[in-house]
């Protein structure tokens, strides 16, 4: 097989060409600079330009594409390049496939769990509609650009992803450290629920998609979301580690702007599309994911 990845440099990019690689499958990565060699090409989705010639002869092609969402305070300028990281990405590739002849076939888009918004609890699979807020309504857009590909018969998948575990990158990365020294608890109440995936079964559901013909939104996330507050408990008894200072929710908005209301609010997210098609998860409960993102 032949791929495409945008976002290559990412946490779940980079672990995901890894594990192609591996296999013996081509990967192609989309940079915006000059070319380091012949696996990649150059694009440059602000001004939505990528060559058809790249994309013409891969068997599919994976946007992960986008500005961290934790990354910075939710500002007016950050929240535009947010959006505008997703959505020009997004929409450079789709319209290009669809106006290829005998192009990929497949089109794996990421999104979010954010699409619901708080869900509290309530446990939603695919079927859920979109939630409130500006996530919610950005992880729209971000999949409606997928739209020309679709409507050119392209099979598109939504990669609405939770919470990412690895020691590499991501919240984990930054939390470690905090609980390592005891000073670590639950944010806000704590109840909020947190739709963890390891990023072992990350990179391992997104290479199940490109293979089994499955289309739509698609949660990757792990079978049986959890709390907040147990997932930092969890954490800090592995550290051993107590866990007993809470981050009250007004600190978190001065540091996060907006951003605080998701982290304070949460999806209680089910991968029910993934578990119907026959995909199996190497780490199916918190316990054993944070085991083998903390390498024990």
């Amino acid at each position: 097989m032949r791929v495409v990845l945008s976002g290559a440099s990412g946490l779940i990019g980079t672990a995901l060409q890894s594990s192609l690689r591996a296999d013996g499958h081509g990967v192609t990565t989309l940079v915006r600079r000059a070319p380091g060699g012949r696996d990649e090409a150059r694009w440059a989705p602000e001004r939505h330009e990528v060559d058809p010639d790249v994309l013409a002869g891969a068997d599919a092609v994976v946007c992960l594409s986008g500005a961290g969402v934790g990354e910075h305070r939710w500002t007016d300028d950050y929240k535009a390049v947010l959006r505008r990281s997703r959505l020009d990405s997004v929409t450079t590739l789709a319209g290009a496939m669809a106006g290829l002849d005998g192009g990929p076939a497949v089109l794996l888009s990421a999104s979010a769990v954010g699409y619901y918004g708080d869900t509290g609890e309530r446990v939603v699979d695919e079927t859920a509609p979109r939630g409130a807020g500006f996530l919610a309504e950005l992880c729209a857009d971000w999949e409606a650009a997928t739209r020309p590909a679709e409507n050119a018969g392209i099979r598109v998948a939504h990669l609405r992803t939770g919470l990412v575990l690895s020691s590499d990158g991501g919240l984990l990365k930054r939390l470690k450290p905090i609980v390592s020294l005891g000073v670590a608890g639950r944010l806000g109440s704590g109840q909020q629920y947190v739709p963890w995936i390891s990023l072992a079964d990350e990179v391992a559901a997104i290479r199940f998609l490109l293979e089994h013909e499955v289309s739509g939104p698609v949660n990757l996330t792990g079978p049986e979301p959890v709390r907040n507050a147990e997932l930092i408990a969890t954490l800090a008894q592995l550290l051993h580690r107590p866990a007993i200072v809470p981050t009250p929710g007004f600190a978190l908005r001065i540091v996060l702007g907006e951003f605080a209301q998701d982290t304070l609010t949460g999806q209680r997210a089910v991968p029910a599309t993934l578990l119907a098609a026959g995909f199996a998860h190497q780490h199916g409960d918190l316990d054993s994911a944070l085991r083998w993102a903390l390498g024990r």
